[in-house]
């Protein structure tokens, strides 16, 4: 079936409060989506990670690699776009702006198939998975933690049985915070701690030395992602496992960060990486090595599905008769795109939800809440950027 259309849309959500981590302050969510749609009028939808003007201008630039290629040949249609910007773009936004049109394919496959992503990938091999809360961030500069306890206690009531929590801000202040944490939450609620590369060597190891005893799960991102090697040190030098793969791009920068050993769980985010056509490949590869795979999900309920899907398809590897619970990242911090833009809504039940047995990514867009939060940037003139990268 032929593609014959492809729209974007960068959509806003100011939020009520603005929140910060160890790098930057949010005021709004801003996030681009995209459409794409095969001549009988059936079509898939996508989301990219990364500046949403710029990924959109990604999208246009790619266009014409894609319009006229057939939806269910998604590996045929991802090789055309990674060619035709590999001079360019072995890392970053457009590589981002080709996840988000991948994902979307995947999406329009299983519709035209009647088929969910799950059984287009191979299977699922779990059919409920376990998400984690992501939240916990900062809201007061003078005091940081000041919403910790409501905001730990609602995760629990609403039946999370994982969180994660920001650090970064020195390592005297971080560790009070991690203390408080575990003695609001207890000993059977798995806590995850998160820098977002806010730390040298030096002050990780200290960092994550003095935090052993709270029982952590895993220490995202506690240095920056060059690295590699530091990364590797630091596993060394602590019980605490070490995440780390957001800003890590398609199978190739991942063979990199499994090979130097810096990581025990990657997680890579599949709306940047190189979408779900190069995260199977991601996938084999922490596989083949024996590294956990958890991906970095951030956006709206697209970018969920798209997890959901991808994690009930990972293998357990070696395996065992009673199989653990499979993590994904569940974003609890307000996104209007995330609660209201896709229909059905993600439901938790028990702490954990179901993937979705509809065809493709088993979810639809609502078009009344997606025109409420498109925004029209200036357009990026696509002729130009062709000259500069001289794509033909």
């Amino acid at each position: 079936m032929v593609i014959t259309k492809i729209e974007t849309f960068v959509l806003k959500d100011k939020l009520s409060k603005s929140f910060f981590f160890s790098q930057w302050e949010y005021s709004e969510r801003c996030i681009c989506i995209v459409k794409v749609t095969a001549k009988d009028g059936t079509y898939g939808w996508g989301e990219g990670y990364g500046p949403a003007s710029v990924l959109e201008a990604g999208i246009k630039l790619l266009e014409p690699f894609v319009i006229g290629q057939n939806a269910l040949e998604n590996e045929v249609i991802w090789n055309k776009m990674y060619r035709k910007t590999l001079d360019f773009a072995r890392r970053g936004i457009l590589v981002a702006s080709m996840s988000a049109i991948d994902i979307a394919i995947w999406d329009l496959k299983g519709k035209l198939l009647g088929l969910p992503v799950s059984t287009l990938l191979g299977g699922a091999h779990r059919d409920r998975i376990r998400p984690y809360a992501t939240g916990l961030y900062f809201t007061d500069h003078k005091n940081p933690a000041k919403t910790f306890k409501e905001e730990a206690e609602l995760y629990i009531s609403q039946g999370f049985k994982a969180m994660k929590m920001k650090v970064g801000l020195g390592i005297k202040e971080d560790v009070n915070n991690v203390k408080f944490m575990r003695e609001i939450i207890g000993p059977d609620i798995q806590l995850m701690v998160d820098s977002n590369h806010a730390y040298t060597l030096r002050e990780a190891t200290e960092l994550a030395r003095k935090i052993e005893k709270y029982d952590i799960s895993w220490f995202e991102e506690p240095l920056s992602p060059e690295f590699y090697d530091q990364y590797s040190e630091l596993r060394q030098k602590t019980t605490i496992p070490i995440s780390g793969g957001e800003c890590e791009y398609l199978r190739f920068g991942f063979k990199q960060l499994i090979e130097s050993k810096s990581v025990d769980i990657i997680q890579p985010d599949i709306c940047a990486s190189g979408g779900l056509t190069e995260a199977k490949r991601i996938g084999a590869l922490a596989s083949a090595n024996g590294v956990d795979i958890i991906p970095h999900t951030w956006g709206t309920a697209i970018g969920l599905h798209v997890a959901l899907h991808f994690i009930s398809n990972i293998e357990s590897v070696p395996g065992r008769m009673y199989q653990p619970d499979f993590l994904m990242e569940y974003d609890q911090t307000e996104n209007g795109l995330r609660d209201k833009l896709c229909f059905p809504s993600i439901e938790m039940k028990n702490g954990m939800i179901e993937v979705p047995k509809r065809p493709g990514l088993g979810i639809d867009i609502n078009e009344k809440v997606l025109h409420k939060y498109a925004s029209r940037v200036k357009e990026v003139d696509i002729e130009v950027l062709q000259k500069i990268y001289k794509v033909k």
